[in-house]
């Protein structure tokens, strides 16, 4: 089944080659799905508490937060039960809530891009998952820990974020929890039209057909997002 797709992998091998270069050439774009200047500005500018704009820059975050969005298209790919994804999704928000919010009230402080890069390493494991790659090693790890530990990664990138800018520390435990918040409902919104997608492919004859490329694309993705942060870590 592989080889099968091996034309595919060469592919997705030359891709990554050339984004980790283009990184390498220009170290911004290993950042680019931070804080925009614009909101850093904004919110940098706020003393007191102000739910609404941190509502808003939690929601922003994780809807274009393509890192957090492609691991979350990689755990609900193969999940058909509602409870099931609400399962799996909860444990994802325990834990990037408990590193979100340790990590900027407790200033608990780690390297951006080292962190991100175990973000697309998180992308990477779902799709391998997905595509019975550990099966075929003979491993059967604990998929709901491995969610949930990922998770943890995940809230910790969204914490290295916020700990960029000059919060002011008027306000800040209402802000930070507004953001959290904010940062679930544009999950929720992002997972719902991921699930209708899905739902809709899924229903197409040629779904099983497509999926073991469909993962691998992914994989690509994950391995594109580890070599970004690798990149930016070395050159910074």
């Amino acid at each position: 089944m592989w080889g099968r797709y091996n034309p595919l992998m060469r592919r997705a091998t030359a891709i990554l080659a050339a984004l980790v270069l283009a990184d390498v050439l220009m170290p911004g774009l290993a950042n680019a799905h931070g804080v925009s200047s614009r909101d850093a500005a904004f919110v940098q500018g706020i003393d007191g508490p102000a739910v609404g704009p941190f509502l808003y820059l939690g929601a922003k975050h994780m809807v274009t937060g393509y890192d957090h969005l492609l691991f979350l298209v990689g755990v609900i790919f193969f999940l058909y039960r509602l409870r099931d994804v609400i399962l799996y999704v909860s444990l994802f928000t325990v834990g990037h809530s408990l590193t979100l919010l340790g990590g900027v009230l407790g200033g608990v402080y780690a390297n951006a891009y080292l962190i991100d890069a175990v973000i697309g390493l998180s992308v990477v494991y779902k799709a391998v998952e997905n595509m019975g790659g550990f099966e075929r090693l003979g491993l059967r790890p604990d998929t709901r820990a491995a969610v949930m530990t990922f998770g943890l990664f995940h809230g910790f990138g969204l914490a290295t974020k916020l700990q960029e800018l000059a919060l002011p520390p008027n306000g800040l435990v209402a802000n930070i929890v507004s953001f959290n918040v904010g940062v679930e409902i544009g999950q929720m919104l992002a997972l719902t039209a991921v699930l209708i997608g899905l739902t809709w492919w899924r229903a197409r004859p040629g779904f099983l057909a497509h999926a073991f490329a469909a993962n691998a694309a992914l994989m690509t993705g994950g391995f594109v997002l580890i070599g970004y942060q690798l990149a930016g870590y070395y050159v910074a």
